[in-house]
């Protein structure tokens, strides 16, 4: 862009949210080139420059977003949604320069409504935040990712994020009821007061997990849940991951837990060991059941046969409590991974009859690299299968940035083909962004074609969130 068009451009943005609210300071721009992901670190981490916008803005509504919208879309620039900067997929980084759009002055609670139990929110609020404030007035939307306190309403909805709780509660495109979405024409758009009815095909589903490259979320409404009366921790160790995945499947069915964490043998030894001092081989696994008091004794009562019948060693209360606790730091860098050391997260989630061979396959695929190992633990459950968070550590990458940047992918591609090869998805959670976006063909084959026909009528000019999730 040159120095003409860009101080055109910087007066329009400044024209439409306030000339305070627009910046091209080198600071600005190096603060939002870089989110969790491990290769715009290790680019820092090697001396280089991750790539960076030319513009950052910081919109106060969605009137405002609207406005920047339309001039990125005249011009022709590239827009990128900027929540809490925590995603761990690349999905908010400016690849192609334009205009990263901030959206934290986005961070009013709107409506508080008892009634229907739910509560409306700005999407740039940390969502900590929204939490706290349901939790002084006797609620929680029960949705506690380990990002929790670094991530935004709008950034969670975008990737489908998914917190500790979920096999009680689910994911957050169950917990949200409509949405307010800006897309690139400038037209704020609101889905159904519902998301139950037979009006057509549900748009939720358009935008939820869409990671800003249909629009952007400014908006939304959630459940409310009342805190449960009790809420109970019980830890147990088994003598195999196949008899923690047996136990696990046959709660879900009968005792519906919140919680049902269980770690391979490997994350045992290791990560539970530094995290919560559990030292003694075997597949570890934490279970919380809540509610009302009377219900919560049965329920353990069911879950204590459950368990017993894969014969697993009944921990008591101490360590599930200590990774209640410990939730939220397991993956502070003091905890778990970080620099030197080449990482990534693989998770993906299959059917009960699928996970099992997708265990197998990823570790036996990511260890085929020399130096690379591989931990796994089942985190998410539902009646017809769960997800598994897998990751592979290498202790000694290489130096060179352009020979990392190559190993890295080239394990994510065999860790990932080799879930999608046995009845896997590309991911759970996380979302896609630009570490995974090569692979979404792999697995959607000409059903990507829908994706890209939405693609196409909202965003023709190709403005949103360019090279992202495959599209």
């Amino acid at each position: 862009m040159n120095d003409f068009l860009l101080n055109t451009v910087y007066f329009e943005l400044g024209d439409a949210v306030g000339r305070e609210n627009v910046s091209i300071r080198t600071a600005d721009k190096l603060s939002h080139s870089m989110d969790y992901f491990w290769l715009p670190r290790m680019y820092v981490d090697r001396g280089e420059f991750p790539p960076e916008a030319d513009f950052v803005v910081y919109p106060g509504s969605a009137q405002e977003v609207s406005k920047v919208l339309v001039i990125a879309n005249y011009y022709k620039i590239p827009v990128y949604t900027w929540g809490g900067g925590s995603g761990s997929q690349g999905g908010a980084l400016p690849v192609k320069g334009g205009i990263i759009l901030d959206t934290k002055r986005m961070n009013k609670v709107l409506d508080f409504d008892e009634r229907s139990m739910t509560v409306t929110v700005e999407a740039g609020m940390i969502f900590g935040r929204l939490e706290w404030y349901a939790n002084e007035r006797g609620y929680s939307l029960m949705h506690y990712p380990s990002s929790i306190n670094c991530g935004t309403v709008g950034g969670f909805l975008a990737h489908n994020g998914i917190g500790v709780l979920s096999t009680k509660y689910g994911k957050i495109d169950d917990q949200c009821l409509s949405l307010e979405v800006v897309v690139p024409n400038g037209q704020i758009l609101q889905t159904s007061p519902v998301p139950k009815h037979s009006s057509g095909p549900s748009l939720l589903g358009v935008f939820i997990g869409s990671e800003g490259t249909f629009g952007v979320i400014t908006k939304a409404t959630f459940k409310l849940f009342k805190m449960p009366e009790v809420r109970k921790f019980r830890a147990f160790l088994f003598k195999s991951v196949t008899d923690g995945i047996n136990a696990g499947r046959d709660l879900v069915h009968r005792v519906k837990p919140s919680i049902i964490r269980l770690y391979d043998e490997a994350e045992t030894v290791s990560l539970i060991r530094k995290v919560i001092g559990f030292a003694k081989p075997g597949a570890f696994m934490n279970v919380a059941i809540e509610g009302d008091a009377d219900n919560v004794e049965l329920d353990e009562k069911h879950m204590l046969e459950i368990v017993g019948k894969y014969g697993a060693e009944d921990l008591g209360a101490d360590y599930g409590e200590k990774w209640w606790e410990s939730r939220l730091t397991f993956f502070y860098p003091d905890k778990c991974l970080d620099f030197p050391d080449m990482y990534g997260t693989i998770d993906t989630v299959s059917t009960y009859s699928n996970i099992e061979k997708i265990y197998d396959a990823m570790k036996a695929a990511v260890e085929s690299f020399e130096g690379v190992r591989f931990i796994a633990h089942f985190s998410h459950w539902y009646e017809w299968g769960c997800m598994m968070y897998d990751r592979f550590i290498m202790d000694n990458p290489p130096e060179d940035p352009d020979e990392a940047f190559r190993l890295h992918n080239e394990i994510w591609n065999a860790g990932v083909r080799a879930a999608l090869e046995n009845g896997g998805v590309i991911n759970d959670h996380h979302g896609v962004g630009i570490k995974l976006g090569r692979l979404m063909k792999e697995q959607y084959g000409p059903s990507m074609e829908v994706f890209e026909g939405i693609k196409e009528k909202l965003d023709p000019n190709g403005i949103m969130n360019p090279y992202k999730m495959g599209v």
